[in-house]
């Protein structure tokens, strides 16, 4: 197969596996991993070197690492340093020293053992993020200590690989004095690379940023990576080391935003590659030959992991609920130990078997996390259905008002604004404690209160409020409050802010009259705004946005009805789509003034 042929093969099997396996919540390094095994050696045999793939991909984790040490500005690590340090440091020292007395069990030899014990003491950090975004916890406590450890993680990985080699010369004998010339070689490396960042990286750039060329200034870019890479190669260090360091060293350089933004493309493409590269000598035979063994050895890393997290999580103050969720985020292996194994392998500190016995557990590893997530979120939801739920605070007394609020977010202040130069009565509450400090703070008495639990509702007088304003961020306690309140009282008028169409339609289901969207009424004054700088008279535009608007809510009321059936619902969408064209298609734009054409 010639070299194009290979280069469509690869290409098809990134665009088919890795958006299937985002699809599955698997995440991206999963799919790329499947694409491997699908066209390498173990599975349809399309394409045999994958050695020549790996050394290629080998340059995404040499850009990643650039890129971290971009990112790992000092003050942000200090910013975080307890979590990142304490709670990280903990995670990855006692679980790299249980991990590597347990490989010493299976036989392992002492310095491999260590070196896999490190490596798969290591989570992913792009699974793990990737997840946390997917269930919106990123600001979550335990989302933030979970970032928290996988930056630790990131960090760790420098050291990682800067042992690895002074492990190798102590497995082999007569070497002993290579490890203070490789260290000696280490400082003086480190010293030139902070004089290169001092004087010499932001002269190229400065020099680079006056040609205004796009293209130099990528090529600059790389050539600062690959120089700094190929200089820690030379002598005997590791290119990675290369690159993460002069990616630290220039964390807070003018120029680092400009130097990610050219970087991001090149790193995402080659990682990839390096992923399907794993993937390719990932051996299925293997785990044909001895699934129980790797099946136990991977669940018993998770086990592992996910106790020892569990434990320290716990000791550092989280909650049972929330130091599960830490757990088993971080149970799995993480790409990183794909590098710390090849790495390994290639000074001969792992063979080559045992190399493909701990790639295939750490990619079981991650492929069973999403699985394990969902389990320990249904176990939640079912235990706190049958647990008995608590009464709520008392309610302090509320004075009757026509007008409830429910939500002191943007919305609700801006509408309590409203109906306050107007005079008309009204009821805040909220659940934030800082929102209603903040109401305390402008002169506003917020109550606390979830607008889901008709208690409240009973003490805020709804039984004799005109109207309900649900003005509440999270889509599934807004669509609670709206359904308590039709349950209830059912003489009482909502209205309801509105995420999106799909949250809208839902809320139509539930009897909400009307629904108002910030995001929607917003992008319709900033198409009034456009058309007047577009030349448009102000009024003449005005009319048309709102005549646009009637057009769409007249629309949104046919879909209702058919967005439990995805299929036609779509349908319905696109032909609103084109009768909107219609309506007002067939008229010429003036072009704007002052301009001429």
């Amino acid at each position: 197969m010639s070299d194009l042929a290979e280069f469509v093969v690869i290409l098809t099997a990134i665009v088919l596996a890795v958006p299937l396996a985002r699809r599955c919540r698997l995440g991206a390094v999963i799919g790329y991993l499947i694409a491997g095994v699908v066209i390498g050696p173990s599975g349809l045999g399309l394409i045999r070197d994958h050695e020549a793939i790996l050394h290629i991909g080998e340059l995404g984790v040499v850009l990643l690492l650039f890129l971290i040490g971009l990112e790992l500005k000092p003050s942000r690590l200090w910013a975080l340093r307890r979590p990142v340090f304490g709670l990280g440091g903990v995670q990855v020292l006692a679980t790299g020293a249980v991990a590597t007395l347990a490989l010493r069990l299976l036989d392992y030899p002492p310095a491999g053992a260590l070196v896999a014990g490190l490596a798969l003491s290591l989570s992913s950090t792009a699974f793990v993020l990737q997840l946390l975004a997917e269930q919106g916890e990123l600001g979550s406590r335990h989302g933030r200590d979970a970032f928290a450890v996988l930056l630790l993680q990131d960090v760790a990985v420098i050291p990682m690989l800067a042992l690895l080699p002074l492990l190798a010369t102590e497995a082999r004998p007569g070497d002993e004095g290579d490890g203070l010339r490789q260290a000696a070689v280490a400082v003086a490396a480190i010293t030139v690379a902070v004089l290169a960042s001092r004087y010499l990286v932001p002269r190229l750039f400065r020099l680079i940023a006056a040609s205004r060329s796009h293209e130099v200034a990528t090529a600059g870019a790389l050539l600062v990576v690959a120089a700094a890479a190929l200089g820690c190669a030379e002598i005997g260090l590791s290119m990675s080391l290369g690159a993460f360091l002069i990616g630290l060293l220039l964390a807070d350089s003018e120029f680092r935003h400009e130097l990610e933004a050219n970087i991001e493309p090149f790193k995402g493409v080659l990682l990839g590659l390096f992923f399907i590269a794993v993937g390719m000598s990932a051996n299925l035979g293997l785990l044909a030959e001895a699934p129980l063994r790797l099946l136990g050895l991977t669940l018993g890393l998770m086990a592992l992991k996910a106790g020892l997290m569990f434990g320290v999580a716990c000791a550092w103050g989280h909650a049972a609920a929330s130091a599960g969720r830490v757990a088993v985020l971080l149970a799995q292996g993480g790409e990183f130990a794909f590098v710390l194994f090849a790495n390994a392998a290639g000074l001969g500190l792992l063979d080559a078997a045992r190399v493909e016995e701990l790639s295939v557990v750490v990619t079981l590893s991650m492929a069973l996390t999403p699985l394990l997530l969902a389990a320990l979120q249904a176990g939640e939801h079912w235990l706190a259905a049958r647990r008995p739920r608590p009464p709520g605070p008392p309610l302090p007394p509320i004075s009757p008002a026509p007008v409830l609020i429910a939500g002191y977010g943007r919305f609700g202040q801006t509408l309590a604004r409203f109906l306050h130069v107007r005079h008309v009565p009204y009821t805040l509450f909220d659940t934030d404690v800082a929102r209603i400090e903040l109401g305390r703070q402008l002169g506003e008495t917020v109550h606390y209160g979830d607008a889901s639990r008709v208690e409240l509702l009973r003490a805020a007088h709804a039984a004799h409020a005109a109207v309900l304003v649900i003005g509440i961020d999270d889509v599934e306690t807004s669509l609670r409050a709206a359904a308590t309140a039709h349950r209830h009282f059912p003489q009482l008028r909502v209205l309801s802010r509105a995420c999106n169409a799909r949250h809208t339609l839902r809320l139509m289901d539930l009897g909400v009259q009307a629904v108002a969207s910030d995001t929607y009424l917003s992008a319709l004054e900033m198409a009034e705004c456009v058309g007047v700088a577009l030349g448009d008279a102000p009024a003449a535009i005005r009319a048309e946005v709102e005549r646009f608007r009637e057009h769409d809510q007249r629309n949104l009321r046919r879909l209702h009805g058919l967005h439990h059936d995805e299929r036609r619902m779509l349908a319905a969408a696109r032909a609103a789509v084109l009768e909107m064209e219609a309506v007002f298609g067939g008229r010429e734009r003036r072009p704007p003034a002052g301009r001429d054409d």
